[in-house]
């Protein structure tokens, strides 16, 4: 008999007919002899509901108040969810983060868990009761209700699938699994059947937004066997699992892109030690996350070219630190531009193969695109590109290395 945890995200639970839905999911898992755990998300829209609340009472709500409000929509979808198989003869019961003691740091919105406490589903599995368990949300030491950031619920989940010792975590979205890369660009994009941990957190920080990274990062830590599922579609979805577990090591095995990328360009730079340090200092310490990184070798011997990126949305900030900060660092030019794009080829058959980036390089050139920047690691090639040449670039790459 099998110990399988569940998730099921918001469109998953969107109405009661879809709750009804996995109700009926559940107890077909249930009747063939597994013990199960189920966590959810709130119903589709309802977290969103929550914030426009708090919106219509401050802007700036504080951060405990914050997550008080916004952890009640998975407590809706938990008891509906119960009471569902309760009316179809099946004993459950519910529980919040905190009830079920899972412990976190005091990071409200983006806390990070430390401990569950697993004593009362062990004894309600044992009772033969299924487990349902509210996703997004924990307690911290001291009683305050936290919340683990947006898709925090696939942490959640891989997180008791781990504290558990579950047999596998079973992730159901409204995809069928992993593709070669997004199908609404590419329409011949395949589903994997397999992906290793490394591979997935490669394309989930590369923009694929199928898993949230953290719980990619947990499932990869703890070595707790992932499964990408579809709740409206029959099939056997994409596992995730460590590498040698993988079966076909593929040259490629997807293409991720990300439209959310801005890029700042600081010409003039003094050639001296430390500069770039102040520079990325000063980013970071607006809490914005620098990407790629390239320094141009210096120009007549003491100036260079200093170019990087950062989200879009950090675009504005970034570039108002940078330009006041230019006069007091001897930077002659700040420039930038917000419509570029970073597309990413991962595979862990790069590790035996050469020539991989080169054929990349080759197919885009063909297609007349032009690279801005570069960055690889064992495992991907990452290049930046102007915006319009995004779905071109996806498509040129994905025939290249026969991926369909």
């Amino acid at each position: 008999m099998a110990l399988i945890v569940q998730k099921y995200g918001g469109t998953s639970v969107g109405s009661t007919a879809r709750i009804q839905a996995v109700a009926d999911k559940i107890i077909r898992d249930k009747t063939q002899g597994h013990s199960m755990v189920v966590v959810v998300s709130a119903m589709s829209g309802e977290t969103n509901r929550l914030i426009d609340l708090a919106k219509a009472i401050t802007d700036s709500p504080s951060d405990r108040e914050y997550d008080v409000l916004v952890s009640t929509g998975e407590q809706v979808t938990i008891s509906l969810l119960c009471m569902a198989l309760e009316t179809k003869g099946h004993a459950a019961r519910s529980y919040t983060g905190g009830q079920v003691r899972i412990l976190t740091d005091d990071a409200h919105s983006k806390a990070r868990i430390e401990k569950i406490e697993d004593e009362k589903i062990h004894a309600d599995l044992a009772a033969g009761r299924v487990v349902v368990v509210a996703g997004f949300q924990g307690i911290t030491e001291q009683g305050h209700i936290t919340t683990l950031g947006r898709g925090g619920s696939d942490t959640t989940a891989v997180a008791l699938a781990a504290a558990l010792k579950a047999d596998e975590c079973q992730i159901y979205t409204d995809v069928d699994g992993v593709y070669t890369t997004d199908p609404r660009v590419v329409s011949n994009a395949r589903r994997l059947d397999s992906l290793s941990f490394e591979e997935m957190l490669e394309m989930a920080s590369l923009g694929s937004k199928v898993l949230q990274i953290r719980s990619v990062e947990f499932a990869s830590k703890y070595n707790v066997p992932l499964r990408v599922l579809s709740s409206f579609t029959e099939g056997g979805g994409t596992l995730i699992v460590s590498e040698d577990k993988v079966m076909e090591k593929a040259l490629i095995s997807g293409i991720a892109f990300s439209r959310d990328e801005a890029q700042l360009t600081l010409q003039g730079v003094p050639d001296r030690p430390g500069l770039a340090y102040h520079i990325l200092d000063l980013i970071a310490k607006a809490n914005i996350e620098v990407d790629m990184i390239v320094q141009n070798t210096s120009v007549a011997g003491d100036t260079t070219d200093f170019t990087f990126t950062v989200h879009r949305n950090d675009y504005k900030k970034a570039f108002t630190i940078v330009e006041q900060a230019a006069h007091t660092l001897g930077i002659a030019k700040v420039s930038g531009d917000n419509k570029i794009v970073k597309v990413s080829i991962v595979g862990i058959g790069m590790r035996s193969h050469a020539g991989i980036a080169s054929k990349m390089f080759k197919t885009l050139s063909d297609e007349g695109i032009n690279i801005r920047m570069i960055s690889t690691s064992e495992i991907k090639v990452s290049v930046v590109l102007s915006e319009k040449y995004l779905e071109l670039a996806v498509r040129a790459l994905h025939d290249a290395f026969d991926l369909a």
